[in-house]
């Protein structure tokens, strides 16, 4: 459960939202809505000065008091420092050779066969127009 730090009693306006600035004092700032952009200008409503302690979320309750609340997993504990594992060399896959259809597969083959083979010799032309080019 959380505990009231700091009595403030500050009354909502819609569209704000409402937190604890670095300094510890209660600001607010307008929210984006309707896809319109939202001044970046934060308004402090209270100066309060309140020192936080780790491992504790600071917020503004229902009633308009500052709280706070243990987190579930704090900065202070420290994780278990992993095992070190040597490099492992990565093989390279050797890749398969282009499939390539015979004329009579062509031949008789539907339309988009046809197209990708002149689609093949544009681009083919065209790479050759630019390297001349240069």
């Amino acid at each position: 459960m959380a505990t009231t730090v700091e009595k403030c009693g500050i009354k909502r306006e819609k569209g704000w939202l409402y937190f604890l600035d670095k300094r510890g004092d209660v600001s607010r700032a307008k929210m984006a809505r309707g896809g319109g952009k939202a001044p970046k200008k934060r308004e402090k409503v209270i100066k309060i000065g309140l020192e936080r302690e780790d491992g504790f979320l600071y917020f503004i309750d229902k009633k308009g008091n500052v709280a706070k609340v243990k987190m579930k997993r704090s900065t202070s504990r420290k994780r278990p420092a992993r095992r070190k594992t040597t490099a492992r060399r990565r093989t390279t896959a050797r890749r398969k050779p282009a499939s390539r259809t015979t004329a009579r597969k062509k031949a008789s083959g539907s339309r988009t066969a046809a197209r990708k083979t002149t689609r093949r010799k544009t681009a083919r032309r065209t790479t050759a127009k630019k390297r001349a080019r240069r």
